[in-house]
């Protein structure tokens, strides 16, 4: 497992030492993002190509520390080696996806047509799918066309999910590298060191990324950053939804549900992507549409300054995480309710702050 140290520092240095040479690329270049739309809170010219050090690095450090030779059993290591194939190529097709968008725009309907084609590799060439609920709402194993579908399903939001939440200065950076090390972490103690090595590969690049990404950024990610994130996050949470739960021998993660712990991990990103497409679909608008109604925009509007913003997410990210281990001796449903339930509350608090102000300053 001591292997797994050097993927987090190699991707971390690799990001960390490429870095600036890309800010000063990118500035040569006029690949930048100019303030201006009512939306952007960043008052300067900002390098938008930051995904390309963000690929760069995870890829890198997982292709050179791939642990084939940790994997004794061959069937195992055909499996892993198979699923190695398949998220390069994937991956690779998003990043450049993404890339077009960052330089010169790529329309919606475009972009979902990659995603959809991306996880239908993944589903029906790659068998990553979900499988079973593990008694979840009283679902066990799923029919195969209600399996394919959920698989597909969780892809596109997964990754669009990250690319919707990044618009404040480190926030999706941030909350990928908390769902990484989280998934890479459970990884390694059910012994499915592949998967770590993926983790921990996106954590040391993201961590590396932070350092500039972080407020006041001086490059933003991009949605070539933004879409390699959240397919490798997708493609984890999938792979742990779907591990099987005798090869777990490790008491730490031996009874928590697979499931709530992914959803637990994806918090953030999974709730503001909801809460932004019932209120678009509510108010007749495209749900891909931008806006300032996300929870982070909330947050700065209540007077959060953007590094006290982000630092809230984690915590609350954090913290959800940790409920979700701590009541991990109830029922699967129960577990839910408790930490679905706290999410949902936390994620009002900045409305209702809202709210209490507007009277306030309307009673003035």
């Amino acid at each position: 497992m001591s292997f797994l140290i050097l993927v987090f520092i190699t991707s971390f240095f690799v990001v960390l030492l490429s870095t600036p040479s890309l800010i000063k690329v990118a500035i040569l270049k006029r690949l930048f993002d100019a303030p201006g739309d009512t939306r952007k809170i960043h008052s300067r010219m900002i390098p938008t190509v930051g995904g390309i050090i963000i690929f760069a690095g995870t890829i890198f450090s997982y292709a050179l520390w791939f642990p084939s030779e940790e994997i004794h059993d061959c069937m195992k290591l055909l499996q892993s080696m198979s699923d190695f194939k398949y998220i390069l190529s994937t991956v690779l097709v998003m990043f450049f996806v993404g890339v077009k968008d960052d330089i010169i725009g790529t329309a919606p309907v475009k972009k979902l047509v990659a995603h959809v084609l991306v996880g239908l590799v993944l589903v029906l060439m790659a068998d990553i799918r979900i499988i079973s609920m593990h008694g979840l709402f009283g679902i066990n194993i799923l029919p195969n066309w209600a399996s394919v579908f959920m698989s597909l399903f969780t892809y596109i939001v997964v990754v669009n999910a990250f690319n919707l939440i990044d618009g404040v200065d480190g926030l999706a950076g941030g909350v990928g590298l908390i769902a990484s090390a989280a998934f890479g972490a459970w990884f390694a103690l059910a012994g499915d060191y592949a998967m770590a090595c993926l983790g921990f590969a996106l954590a040391g690049s993201l961590l590396g990324f932070l350092i500039f990404n972080f407020s006041p950024a001086k490059i933003f990610m991009g949605d070539s950053g933004s879409l390699t994130i959240g397919l490798i996050i997708s493609i984890l949470a999938i792979k742990l939804v779907n591990y099987d739960i005798s090869l777990v021998k490790n008491q730490l993660i031996l009874h928590v549900s697979k499931p709530i712990f992914a959803m637990a991990v994806l918090v953030y990103p999974l709730v503001d992507t909801l809460r932004i497409f019932i209120y678009r679909a509510v108010r007749g608008v495209s749900p891909f549409s931008a806006d300032r109604n996300h929870l982070h925009h909330r947050l700065i509007d209540i007077g959060c300054s953007h590094r006290k913003s982000v630092l809230l997410v984690y915590f609350v990210n954090i913290l959800i995480i940790s409920l979700t281990l701590i009541f991990a001796f109830l029922d699967a449903n129960y577990t839910l309710i408790i930490v679905g339930g706290t999410a949902l509350f936390i994620a009002q608090i900045p409305f209702f702050i809202k709210k209490v102000k507007n009277r306030t300053e309307n009673d003035k």
